[in-house]
């Protein structure tokens, strides 16, 4: 659904903090701060993850898959080929 990485990302281009994320989804800060910590993809509860996705959604971020394409017009970051762990591609 959504990586720690994205989540970090998200809030990069939006410039907002963990609080002000937490915030705009009503999830609390440490869950937010639990869910940025993690390996890869995000793991908890649907509903939390749900509003995450949708307050970054809301505030104009489009999350794309792995191999989707882009739906957006504007602007956006994405690896171009998978990355290797540790090394920037």
């Amino acid at each position: 659904m959504i990586t720690a990485a994205q989540m970090r990302a998200a809030r990069a281009l939006l410039g907002i903090d963990q609080k002000r994320l937490a915030e705009l989804s009503g999830v609390s800060l440490p869950t937010i701060q639990r869910m940025e910590a993690s390996e890869g993809n995000v793991r908890g509860v649907v509903d939390t993850l749900s509003k995450v996705v949708e307050a970054l959604d809301a505030a104009g971020i489009e999350l794309i898959g792995e191999n989707a394409p882009s739906t957006g017009s504007g602007r956006g970051v994405r690896f171009k080929e998978a990355a290797v762990k540790g090394k920037a591609g």
